[in-house]
């Protein structure tokens, strides 16, 4: 069985294109979106038209903490509420509606999905948020007692924009890079492919150019967004804070 997952993809419909060749390549026998799937301003609204009809051919989706910003009362910054307003004049509400509603974990099989946590999509997994402004790993005794109830053979995460794995007694903890808003200083857009081969499964992590300057011109031909979101994906890293920037992982409302 291959499985391949995508995750954060924050609206980014340039590097979602590019990473659905890598993957429409790979012919994989299921395909799994881990969530945060619109908040970002290049071309939001393609993006999840694109991954409605992803669901609509048999992805297995989860809700990202980002989803969650489209409840009521969701959002707090003065930012994120702007955000929100330009999204919801600008897409839509059906879409926004169904990504909403989706759940916080899901199974397929002896794989389960969810964005940040069993128990939260804003918590992380293999990586805990310090004070100090950076992600530490989890003590291997508290990630034991988290995985080891799950019952599952692999487990996948997202939220970090961070692509990572380990095995936690008899289970793979995979978890998956973003398609965008990168934080390791190489913009290219992320996707991770499982296989299960002989009852084994492997994990491999992908990166795909993307024309990066067509998402900055297209943020900044159609959103007041556009010098943020050009630093972001230039740059590979979230480095840069203030006005058109959102929140994402290690970002105001994301920080624990």
């Amino acid at each position: 069985m291959r499985v391949a997952v995508i995750s954060d993809v924050h609206g980014n419909a340039f590097a979602l294109e590019a990473v659905l060749r890598d993957i429409r390549a790979a012919a994989p026998d299921l395909t799994v979106n881990l969530g945060d799937q619109v908040e970002g301003s290049a071309d939001p609204a393609r993006a999840l038209s694109m991954q409605a009809e992803l669901a609509r051919s048999g992805a297995l989706e989860v809700r990202g903490n980002n989803e969650e910003k489209l409840w009521p009362g969701g959002r707090r910054s003065p930012l994120s509420l702007s955000y929100g307003a330009w999204l919801t004049a600008n897409t839509d509400p059906a879409l926004l509606a169904r990504v909403a509603a989706l759940p916080l974990t899901a199974r397929a099989g002896e794989l389960l999905a969810f964005h940040g946590t069993p128990d939260s999509a804003w918590d992380s997994l293999l990586w805990v948020w310090d004070p100090a402004g950076y992600y530490r790993a989890r003590d291997p005794r508290s990630l034991l007692a988290l995985v080891q109830p799950l019952e599952a053979a692999v487990v996948v995460c997202g939220h970090t924009h961070r692509p990572g794995a380990t095995r936690v007694a008899d289970t793979l903890v995979v978890n998956a890079g973003a398609v965008s808003d990168q934080v390791d200083g190489d913009p290219r857009a992320r996707w991770t492919q499982l296989d299960r081969v002989n009852g084994h499964w492997t994990v491999t992590f992908h990166a795909t150019p993307y024309d990066i300057e067509a998402a900055v011109a297209w943020a900044a031909t159609h959103t007041p967004f556009g010098n943020g979101e050009a630093s972001l994906l230039r740059t590979g890293t979230m480095d840069v804070w203030g006005d058109g920037v959102w929140e994402g992982p290690g970002r105001a409302e994301d920080v624990p």
